[in-house]
């Protein structure tokens, strides 16, 4: 689950007690988890509507009831909630590395394994650059189709990435794969990182 440290405890608990909701819980939402618009949300809500989907994120401060729906702890695991200061005060802040990613298992059909991947390990490298990649269709079973976007479209480094970087992660981490193809209109070159 979600780590919550003492200073957004902290935070939280004179929230709750400024707003006089003693008697409510705080849910952490959740909304488009496992896709790249995913967003993280907070919100008040009474204790009797905590049913049996929701689980509790624990807390060292009993001022601070957070829950979250059973389903969305995936996307919450390994993360972590902490305050920041800032001009107007201060926020909360929650880095939760498995927010955009979907989750799969072996047993996932194999857009979802590809599109983890995809999600995990190729895009976070390619974001440096302003680029990134995602998967258009799956042919002849076992062939990827890609679209590049960002600062990898028009990007003369393109074939090398596809290649030597993309091509290279995908094949090793789903097995089921042989190859992946680019369908990218690369003569549109006004992001292009190089």
């Amino acid at each position: 689950m979600i780590e919550v440290t003492p200073e957004a405890e902290s935070f939280l608990a004179d929230l709750v007690e400024k707003q006089d909701a003693r008697h409510l819980a705080i849910q952490v939402e959740v909304n488009d988890g496992g896709t790249p618009h995913a967003q993280i949300g907070m919100s008040f809500m009474e204790m009797d509507q905590v049913g049996g989907e929701y689980v509790h994120i624990p807390t060292r401060n009993d001022a601070v009831r957070l829950y979250t729906r059973e389903s969305h702890g995936t996307f919450l695991d390994g993360g972590r909630m902490d305050f920041r200061e800032n001009d107007t005060g201060g926020t909360i802040v929650v880095d939760a590395p498995n927010l955009h990613v979907p989750t799969v298992t072996d047993d996932s059909p194999l857009a979802e394994r590809i599109n983890y991947v995809l999600a995990a390990e190729v895009n976070p490298g390619l974001r440096s650059h302003g680029g990134m990649v995602s998967l258009v269709e799956i042919v002849d079973g076992n062939t990827a189709v890609l679209q590049f976007g960002g600062g990898c479209q028009g990007c003369g480094m393109v074939d090398v990435t596809l290649k030597q970087g993309v091509e290279r992660t995908l094949v090793e981490k789903v097995p089921e794969l042989i190859a992946v193809r680019d369908v990218t209109d690369h003569t549109d070159r006004s992001n292009a990182y190089y």
